[in-house]
């Protein structure tokens, strides 16, 4: 383990927590609108919009997490062709039976690679490093849209949204996009083969960097009895831990606005205005936010710097040590305002302190934390995480991204998390926060898994966007449905979101 840079301490620390699970978080009730949910009329969400264009930032930036093969999109595909080749039948709507009755209408038909267009041989050329090959590689660089004289790719769609929304004042916009050391040349050409061509349609420049997720946040894996699970060959088996793992990467970023938005939730162009508009929403009430909470923490910062006699100049003899400059009316006015900006704006609440000054720290602790503005879809049966208002350890409340897993029974809500983000990643005085510093640790995830034709339970570090931001500053907007458009599995693509 120290040979491959991992420490056996935490890797011990690892299999202690597969054996033993996460505790259940104390939910305290699903985010809905009004109460954790922000849902904003048209004039509001426009001056949000307008706000987001005209702030000052720091850089403006889009991450797009795109690690891994595509084969869960295909996962019906393989299964459908396993049974075809085993003699067996496939019914009309079975998924290959629809992938190979409607080919044509996906972007990455031609005749040429489809003559034959039985199921078999329709998902033989898809799947197969002698056809296609999309079974093996990673959604970024699938052909996704067919316009009438071009073919993009999802990486190439987050090309033109960052033109439309990230652009920063030099012309430039930035990506950093995740993705798997062996999928990179994959991606470069992904990107060559568009950039020169969309850079002058859109007058832009692209920066965009493409980054790994670090070997050593990889977790170690256990079997059935929670013994550490070996291979055959007797070597321990770790396994990438999930998207938390990309925090690092999230952190490393140089800019303040970042937009956070996976690879495979993008539409075709003639949708672009909605997700356009509605990613300046977000951005615009970030930057809100953060102009906010930046007034809250100088003013809190110039009452703690007051000396006795400018606060009480009628009381001589005052000591530093007697002295509570968060005691007066105009200090407690100020923290009565910062209480219940929190409490009706972010659903935080804190502990009762015993001092002014303390109730002051305490609050200015809370204010000076990372943000994040989430854009929340209302629930239409996808799977996946969704708004709640959680109580920590300390008493203290604030709203979280949960997926079904971290919840001991379900609980109804009205909204769905799209992974729809943008961020502001600087404190008041210009730095650059330590993400690291603001990970609930107790809010990962167990999952069963199999290698090598045996069971086994996996360990995911806390989501990026679930215990990974648990101690941000956060906000839940409403945003319109047409505004998440995933492809989780290849038929997907036949949406109208999907179909120029």
């Amino acid at each position: 383990m120290e040979a491959d840079g991992r420490n056996p301490a935490q890797v011990r620390s690892q299999v202690e927590r597969l054996r033993k699970g996460f505790p259940w978080l104390d939910v305290v009730a699903p985010a809905t609108p009004g109460n954790g949910i922000e849902v904003l009329s048209e004039s509001e969400a426009s001056q949000a919009a307008e706000y987001g264009r005209n702030a000052s930032v720091a850089g403006r930036l889009k991450f797009v997490p795109a690690s891994g093969a595509a084969s869960r999109m295909f996962k019906d595909i393989f299964a459908g062709a396993a049974r075809l080749k085993a003699g067996e039948s496939l019914s009309e709507d079975a998924p290959l039976s629809r992938l190979s009755s409607r080919i044509e209408d996906f972007a990455f038909y031609t005749p040429e690679d489809f003559p034959d267009r039985t199921p078999l041989a329709v998902a033989e050329e898809l799947l197969s490093d002698t056809g296609l090959g999309y079974g093996s590689k990673p959604k970024g660089v699938l052909k996704f849209h067919r316009y009438p004289d071009e073919v993009r790719t999802a990486l190439a769609e987050h090309l033109v949204e960052g033109s439309s929304y990230m652009r920063n004042s030099d012309g430039s916009v930035k990506l950093v996009v995740t993705v798997s050391p062996e999928h990179l040349p994959l991606f470069k050409q992904a990107l060559e083969d568009v950039r020169e061509t969309f850079e002058k349609r859109y007058s832009v420049r692209y920066d965009v960097e493409f980054t790994f997720q670090d070997k050593a946040t990889d977790t170690i894996a256990v079997d059935s009895e929670g013994k550490p699970f070996r291979k055959n060959d007797g070597t321990l088996l770790f396994r990438p831990a999930g998207h938390g793992a990309l925090l690092g990467n999230l952190s490393a970023v140089d800019a303040e606005l970042v937009s956070v938005k996976n690879i495979d939730n993008v539409a075709v162009e003639r949708m672009l205005p909605t997700t356009a508009f509605w990613k300046e929403v977000l951005a615009g009430r970030a930057l809100q936010l953060r102009d906010r909470i930046f007034g809250y923490i100088y003013a809190l910062d110039q009452i703690a710097s007051a000396s006795p006699t400018q606060v009480y100049p009628s009381i001589p003899g005052i000591t530093p040590a007697d002295f509570d400059p968060f005691a007066s009316d105009e200090a407690q006015a100020l923290c009565n305002e910062i209480e219940l900006f929190l409490r009706d704006v972010l659903c935080v609440t804190i502990p009762a302190e015993r001092s002014p000054k303390a109730r002051a720290a305490a609050l200015r602790k809370k204010l000076d934390r990372p943000i994040r503005v989430c854009g929340m879809v209302r629930n239409q049966g996808e799977p996946g995480g969704g708004p709640f208002i959680i109580r920590a350890s300390d008493g203290s409340t604030s709203l979280q991204i949960l997926e079904s897993v971290q919840l001991r029974e379900p609980l109804g809500g009205t909204h769905f998390n799209p992974v729809d983000l943008v961020c502001c990643l600087l404190d008041s005085q210009g730095r650059h926060f330590r993400l690291e510093d603001y990970v609930d640790p107790q809010t990962g995830f167990i999952s069963s898994k199999s290698f090598e034709g045996r069971e086994l339970k996996a360990l995911e570090l806390p989501g990026l966007w679930n215990g990974s931001m648990s101690d941000w500053n956060t906000l839940f907007v409403e945003v319109p449905v047409e505004t998440f458009n995933p492809v989780k599995t290849v038929l997907d693509l036949l949406r109208p979101a999907h179909q120029a």
